[in-house]
């Protein structure tokens, strides 16, 4: 159920944020018999002296302005999954930009590497969101998007990091976290106005039933406008077709859920477009 709130948050979740990468889209291809042409383009952008490399899908057949979502990485980096969900939103009629926080497109090959970079990130919220900052200036200066709408999605490093955005208050009209940790290093400093979507894993151990119940009492106490939604049977990077097989090689419990997978994306879809009316 749809409920009102505040966050409190803490930097313990870094560590939760392990997730996995898959394989770019085609860049061309029809959806329920209507040809779409999702234009995939690398960008590069600055914050402060450190170069980031992002990528924006549009789907230049729907014409017109669109709004514009951010999708922020888990915790291996910029890599072809999060390009992959960008072009899934364009394919919805968003334009989307895949974020790099790590800058120069760094990723992740072990989790020991993921956490340091992901517990870089969160040491300095200064220069994470002039990160987040720079992204979402690239994103509102491509003339598809419509800048008056703004939402932000990310997976579980990156989920940690857009609700952290929302808390820092920035303009978004909505954010969509998945398999995200909810205690954060920011929370809000009055009502936060941006609604909320938070989908994990029921059975996902790296997102504890303390924080969860925290989550949600600040979350209330605060009048945010937010939805948690637990999964049965999930567990963390329960979205990612790859997660099985990385929780085998880096004994992680990790592993991909269909159903959960496919729920989650349906639940984001409404959600955005409720936000956006």
């Amino acid at each position: 159920m749809i409920r009102k709130s505040n966050l409190f948050l803490s930097l313990a979740i870094i560590t939760l944020a392990s997730c996995t990468s898959t394989s770019d889209k085609k860049s061309e291809e029809s959806v329920d018999s209507k040809e779409t042409v999702t234009l995939g383009q690398e960008v590069s952008y600055t914050a402060d002296s450190t170069t980031m490399k992002g990528y924006i899908a549009n789907d230049q057949s729907i014409e017109g302005k669109k709004p514009g979502i951010l999708v922020i990485h888990e915790w291996w980096g910029h890599n072809d999954y999060t390009r992959n969900r960008a072009d899934m939103l364009a394919e919805l009629g968003y334009v989307a930009i895949a974020v790099d926080m790590y800058g120069d497109g760094k990723q992740a090959a072990h989790p020991e590497d993921a956490g340091k970079f992901a517990g870089q990130v969160f040491a300095n919220i200064e220069d994470a969101k002039a990160r987040f900052e720079a992204a979402l200036t690239t994103l509102k200066n491509n003339p598809s998007v419509d800048t008056s709408k703004i939402a932000a999605i990310g997976y579980c490093f990156g989920g940690s990091v857009a609700l952290t955005m929302a808390n820092a208050g920035y303009d978004l009209d909505a954010v969509a976290a998945f398999h995200s940790g909810v205690q954060l290093p920011v929370q809000p400093t009055g009502e936060l106005k941006t609604r909320i979507l938070v989908q994990n894993g029921a059975d996902d151990p790296m997102v504890s039933e303390e924080s969860v119940e925290g989550f949600k009492a600040t979350m209330e106490a605060a009048n945010a406008t937010y939805e948690y939604i637990a999964y049965p049977g999930a567990v963390h990077a329960y979205t990612n077709p790859e997660a099985t097989a990385l929780g085998e090689k880096f004994k992680l419990p990790l592993a991909y859920n269909k159903e959960a997978d496919e729920k989650s994306w349906e639940k984001m879809k409404a959600f955005l477009a409720a936000s956006f009316e």
